[in-house]
């Protein structure tokens, strides 16, 4: 076993090491800051306790989360932003080059390739006085925020690549040694400059011609399109779980992107059960028209602590770990954890792009969804109808609300199942850190 974890290991290293995900690792990292501070103002203007918001409302009145949902919003929507900056500046540095710039031209590349319009509503547009159903010369955060990371990381991967090729052949243009270091690199920057400035506009033009759209919504319309067809079968129920697991492991946030397309399925399938209730349908059977996939197995139970249940993670690193960066990362996310917040411990550890993460993130909700359809299918606890709680609900407390002592009890079982999953990926990416510590120490 010993030999076994140590290949695995070494052949985990060997992939982590590629340029590309280096950088990838390092741009991500740099997101933290605004996911820690967006996590913390989210938590406290969504507190999931009974009258909190009128008690907040009685104090400071209607609009008293205005400035607080102002926060997540700026800092969750612009990870896009920083995501091509980040990618773009880490693999230049990463090469010895000047960071700064890669990253500058990262972001207009990401601009060049995203729309710079959106379509407004009827009711938008005779508010505005518009003559057309479009507004121009614009930036959509939809495309700024979690829907546009995967075009962020293609721009930011590409123009590190290209910056740092011109840069180390010398297709540059070179200034006298009197000149100082900030105008030199800036001079540096104008031939890899027009060349990622040319080729970001033949791609945006290649997309809109032959697609109709730009490479971000493109990206965003190929990935929803097989989300289209899934339906509320076991098959179905582990796509579900498995895209999200797997888009947020590559950058994309995965609830939003499956959401967006199944939830309105899932929330159909709650009604439909609860008209079944009402009816008093029983067994709860899929014989007599009930749905076992709804929005509560998914929020509750397959994700309570985020996707890919990190709180298993977490835990595990508290009891296990001993390098500092994974203590200190698991300490600083285990109470946005609880509150269904994990943002920090995935752009923080990080688990994107993460090798040694990529299988106990995605099998661990998995592990989940089979134990909750199991369990409906055999009748231990009922399938939901149209009660819901908010996402922010802590574990245990959402079961009871939802289900009672069952699934409250799922609940738990759940999550040592995911400390144990996670156990020894935690071990392995605990000894990578306290050999990159040791070396930092020397």
């Amino acid at each position: 076993m010993q030999a076994i974890g140590d290949a695995m290991l070494n052949g985990f290293m060997k992939f982590a090491s590629l340029k590309a995900l280096v950088a990838l690792k390092d741009g991500f990292v740099l997101t933290m800051p605004a996911t820690l501070i967006g996590s913390l103002f989210l938590l406290l203007a969504n507190l999931p306790f009974e009258g909190y918001s009128d008690f907040m409302a009685g104090i400071f009145g209607d609009m008293w989360n205005v400035g607080l949902n102002q926060v997540s919003t700026a800092t969750f929507n612009i990870l896009a932003i920083i995501v091509a900056v980040g990618i773009g500046y880490a693999y230049a540095r990463n090469e010895k080059c000047d960071g700064i710039s890669s990253g500058l031209l990262s972001l207009v590349a990401f601009f060049i390739v995203s729309p710079s319009s959106m379509t407004l509503s009827k009711d938008n547009v005779e508010a505005l006085g518009n003559k057309t159903a479009e507004l121009s010369g614009i930036f959509n955060q939809t495309w700024t925020g979690s829907n546009g990371i995967i075009s962020a990381i293609i721009m930011g991967l590409l123009v590190g690549w290209v910056y740092t090729a011109c840069i180390k052949h010398d297709l540059k243009i070179k200034m006298p040694d009197a000149v100082p270091q900030g105008v030199t690199n800036a001079f540096s920057a104008l031939i890899p400059g027009l060349f990622v400035v040319t080729g970001s506009a033949i791609l945006y033009h290649l997309c809109k011609v032959f697609g109709g759209l730009s490479l971000t919504e493109l990206i965003f319309k190929i990935l929803q399109i097989p989300l289209q067809s899934l339906t509320d079968t076991w098959g179905g129920a582990i796509i579900i779980i498995v895209l999200m697991s797997l888009l947020f492991w590559c950058g994309i946030h995965g609830a939003n992107v499956v959401s967006g397309v199944v939830t309105p399925l899932l929330l159909a399938n709650t009604l439909s059960n609860q008209k079944l209730f009402d009816a008093g349908v029983a067994p709860y059977t899929k014989a007599n028209g009930y749905h076992y996939l709804t929005p509560q197995v998914i929020d509750c139970f397959c994700k309570y602590s985020g996707v890919g249940l990190t709180v298993g993670l977490l835990v595990a690193a508290l009891i296990f770990a001993k390098s500092e960066q994974l203590r200190t990362v698991s300490k600083l996310s285990i109470v946005p954890g609880i509150f269904g917040i994990n943002e920090p411990v995935i752009f923080g550890l990080p688990i994107v792009f993460n090798p040694i993460m990529l299988i106990p993130f995605v099998l661990t909700p998995l592990v989940a969804m089979v134990i909750m359809y199991g369990a409906i299918s055999i009748g231990f606890i009922a399938p939901f109808g149209a009660v819901q709680v908010p996402w922010t609900t802590p574990p245990i407390i959402s079961g009871i609300i939802l289900g009672g002592w069952k699934a409250a009890l799922l609940q738990v079982i759940i999550g040592v199942i995911a400390v144990f999953i996670y156990m020894p990926f935690v071990k392995m990416q605990d000894k990578i850190c306290l050999e990159q510590e040791a070396g930092s120490a020397e």
